[in-house]
């Protein structure tokens, strides 16, 4: 683990800040050329193969929304600093949040300068505090933060809503099957199968 440094935090926040909007920036362009792929999808007919891409997109989407809440974290305790820098054992309340946040969702992401971050707030209030934190005990992380780490499958109905509004978007004919309707995606070898809602 790394110690706290005073300087080091405050630089490895502000990294973590830019690097979080990078990364945004970056899912974003991908979601976009996916939609596109996804319409073209749509437009062949292809229905199963659209709908597991959408799927994807969505997971994409609430990830791009938990690296969104990140930044705010980081944001925060930049503001919020002198806070941070007192030599308890435990976070202040009004950083806490962030700093639970950091610890417990920084090893699901991809940005190294969050996991270090995580390192220096792991040091600085103790493996006690820091398990508790991982293990959420007492709900210490945000539910907002854990809702974004769900990684269950998407409703239907949210796929068919993604499905619309990309159709509507590229100006592709398609709505959600009906309840009755039956699925037949010949083009893909597939067989008629009765879609739940």
């Amino acid at each position: 683990m790394v110690p706290w440094n005073t300087a080091k935090a405050k630089v490895q926040l502000r990294l973590g800040v830019q690097r979080l909007r990078t990364l945004q920036e970056k899912k974003n362009a991908q979601a976009k050329a996916s939609r596109r792929d996804i319409a073209l999808l749509l437009e062949k007919g292809r229905i199963e193969t659209a709908r597991i891409k959408t799927e994807n997109i969505i997971h994409e989407d609430i990830y791009v929304e938990l690296l969104e809440l990140l930044e705010l974290y980081c944001e925060l305790l930049i503001a919020r600093f002198g806070l941070l820098d007192q030599n308890t054992r435990e976070p202040d309340a009004g950083v806490s949040e962030g700093v639970c946040a950091i610890i417990y969702a920084a090893p699901r992401t991809e940005l190294k300068e969050l996991h270090v971050l995580r390192d220096i707030l792991m040091h600085k209030y103790g493996r006690e505090f820091s398990a508790a934190v991982m293990e959420n005990h007492d709900g210490v992380v945000s539910e907002r933060i854990t809702r974004k780490l769900d990684v269950s499958t998407p409703p239907p109905a949210l796929v068919d809503a993604y499905l619309s509004e990309i159709a509507k978007g590229y100006g592709v004919p398609w709505s959600p099957p009906k309840p009755d309707d039956v699925n037949d995606d010949n083009a893909e070898g597939g067989e008629k199968v009765r879609i739940p809602h």
